[in-house]
């Protein structure tokens, strides 16, 4: 769609009784950067995010592949928000405390995290070691695994740590799941998806309908969960299940702000 063919969709989406508006963040709200713990979103984005979680029967939320701790960090994000929070591809979550306050805690079978964390940590610091030579080429660790980055690589160069790393995760950890994205791609040992993401926080939340903008390949699995009466925004180029296409965050944060205004009337 072209800039403001989104006019239609945002004011019939506005309508719903109760909103999720689930969010990506990196290449979504804040431009994708060298340098990922200095992105930040845009003062644009991040307005139009405070103006819709303001409002009642509206939910905000962040669905990264960052882990939670990162995120929070980037995402200007305090104990106090309103903003809900899926990390590491949903398999982490932070709800406001009033919501947090009465839930039960989550069971986690420990014994299986400690054993898959030791095994996970013996293969990241291996292939710390893989691409340690190959220039631009680095290793975000994550709470469940690990990232690949090459935005800083030639095309061969990338092309070679992707094809090592690769290499040593279907030999040590076939079971891993495998993620590509822009100049990144990811390994977990935890197979929850950005689709899984979505659907847990429609559940917790009660929404009735969702809004889900993202950018990038990892995106999809959510964008393409989404039901005929929910709006998926795809920001920027690229293959998309999305039934509407934003240019860059900027123009998200024009749709987001649109959104906010037919709400609030």
């Amino acid at each position: 769609m072209s800039t403001r063919d989104w006019d239609g969709a945002v004011a019939e989406l506005a309508r719903t009784e109760r909103l999720l508006v689930a969010l990506d963040f990196d290449g979504t709200l804040a431009p994708l950067g060298d340098d990922p713990m200095a992105v930040r979103a845009l003062p644009e984005t991040a307005a139009a995010v405070a103006r819709l979680a303001d409002l009642p029967d509206t939910v905000v939320a962040f669905v990264s592949g960052r882990q939670l701790t990162d995120l929070r960090l980037i995402g200007a994000h305090s104990d106090d928000s309103s903003v809900w929070l899926a990390g590491s591809h949903g398999a982490e979550f932070w709800r406001p405390a009033a919501v947090a306050a009465g839930l039960e805690p989550e069971e986690v079978a420990m014994a299986d995290v400690v054993q898959e964390a030791a095994a996970a940590d013996a293969l990241v610091a291996d292939t710390e070691r893989l691409v340690e030579d190959i220039e631009g080429a680095w290793i975000e660790r994550k709470a469940y695994g690990f990232a690949l980055h090459t935005r800083l690589s030639a095309p061969a160069d990338a092309s070679r740590a992707g094809s090592l790393v690769d290499g040593l995760v279907a030999d040590r950890a076939p079971d891993w799941r495998r993620r590509t994205g822009k100049n990144v791609i990811e390994y977990a040992w935890r197979h929850e998806g950005k689709d899984s993401a979505i659907a847990r926080l429609r559940a917790e939340t009660g929404a009735t309908a969702v809004l889900f903008a993202g950018d990038d390949v990892t995106d999809e699995d959510a964008l393409r969960s989404l039901a005929p009466h929910d709006l998926g925004v795809r920001v920027g180029d690229g293959e998309t299940a999305a039934r509407v296409r934003v240019a860059d965050p900027l123009e998200l944060a024009e749709l987001l702000t649109a959104l906010a205004d037919a709400r609030a009337s």
